[in-house]
């Protein structure tokens, strides 16, 4: 979605962002997202066991029909950071709640960026107080939050959906996320919000958004690495006479799922230094956890992502990333295809022309694999990148 194109921010919702001096850069860097009433919010997060002060405020509320609010801030990721951190994170709550009227447990916190510092609360709390004053229902403030919470990110990421509900009454889903390394389920150096004006309650909201960022955000990978604040959230505001309940559950939940993909797939596509986005299919397995160590075990491998970069057919480093996925398959069971081409089948390779191969992986930034079992009919579709020196080059100078 660019700028442009028309965002339909639900009703009763207000954005501000400012630049409160978190980030080196001097850029933008906090963002407060505002419900004029309680609203249903549900939320899935890090499976790290070093999780962020903000995840671990945020899992302590959620799910619940009580939230006002979220604050953001990028720069600093409040991770590894003790009970200061914990302190810190509830204290951007108690700022944001003293100015809205609420309780500090109804405003949910995000934090992006360096592990292991502590908040400058100082700024953190002017940036907050000035975030909530220039908050504004607008197209024009949501796309600067999401400006906002971009760290390595080199452009925002927003998409929205419209529903039609079976009374003929429309809702609209708004979300924004960043991300662009530290990539690798479950889940990634990533933030998701996601903002409806649905009627829905938040034993519902959860459900769809597990399921939701299990097919999307759970099946990306740009190194691997999961991070400490990895947060999704989904609020519901319920200020239109939209109520989502039985027939309507499914395109709803179709709908966030959809939101969910474009924006997982906006994070692969802005991968660090990446010059390739891979589409991992990994059919024909006997169920959809088989299916996804598998895609996992490619999408992670060094070999198979540098061989990307170099525009290399080297499909022998796919099957054997496969091969040591910890899936107790036959090699007669497994075919593959990149880009089309069939390089491997029924556990016996193929005559091709690597040059020919080589050049439909180098001409375009889309690489496709497929990888064909026969053992059931479970699959799965991850995305990842190639690897770049591009990309070593930025993470080795990420704190220096």
């Amino acid at each position: 979605m660019s700028e442009s194109e028309s965002l339909p921010i639900p009703a009763g919702l207000r954005v501000g962002a400012v630049r409160a001096g978190i980030k080196p850069s001097g850029g933008l860097d906090l963002a407060v997202f505002i419900a004029d009433r309680e609203c249903a919010a549900a939320g899935t997060f890090t499976t790290n066991r070093v999780a962020a002060a903000p995840v671990q405020w945020c899992r302590s509320l959620l799910p619940t029909d009580h939230i006002r609010a979220v604050v953001v801030n990028a720069g600093n990721a409040n991770a590894a950071t003790g009970e200061q951190g914990l302190a810190n994170a509830r204290k951007m709550a108690e700022v944001v709640a003293g100015k809205i009227g609420c309780d500090a447990t109804q405003v949910l916190v995000a934090s992006t960026g360096v592990i292991g510092r502590q908040l400058p609360m100082d700024k953190v709390e002017a940036g907050i107080i000035d975030a909530i004053r220039q908050s504004e229902p607008t197209e024009a403030a949501f796309h600067t939050a999401s400006q906002a919470i971009m760290t390595t990110d080199t452009r925002p990421k927003v998409v929205s959906r419209t529903v039609k509900l079976s009374n003929g009454d429309e809702t609209s889903i708004v979300g924004l996320a960043k991300g662009a390394a530290m990539i690798g389920p479950n889940m990634a150096t990533m933030l998701g919000f996601l903002f409806t004006d649905a009627k829905i309650g938040p034993g519902q909201l959860h459900g769809i958004l597990t399921q939701a960022v299990e097919d999307s955000f759970n099946c990306i990978s740009v190194e691997g690495h999961m991070s400490t604040n990895d947060t999704v959230l989904l609020l519901a505001l319920g200020n239109t006479l939209a109520t989502v309940k039985g027939d309507d559950l499914a395109p709803f939940a179709r709908a966030v799922r959809e939101v969910c993909l474009e924006l997982s797939r906006k994070i692969v596509d802005d991968g660090e230094g990446t010059t390739h986005t891979i589409t991992i299919d990994v059919e024909g397995c006997t169920d959809r956890a088989e299916a996804r160590k598998i895609a996992e075990a490619v999408a992670h491998s060094p070999l198979v992502k540098t061989a990307i970069s170099g525009a290399d057919p080297n499909w022998g480093r796919i099957v054997s990333a496969a091969g040591y996925a910890g899936i107790p398959f036959a090699e007669e069971e497994l075919s593959l295809w990149v880009n089309g081409f069939p390089l491997y089948q029924n556990g016996m390779p193929l005559p091709f022309e690597e040059a020919v191969v080589s050049a439909a992986i180098r001409d375009q930034r889309e690489t496709h694999f497929r990888l064909l079992f026969t053992r059931g009919d479970a699959s799965i579709r991850f995305w990842t990148t190639d690897l770049t020196a591009e990309y070593v080059r930025l993470n080795a100078d990420y704190t220096t």
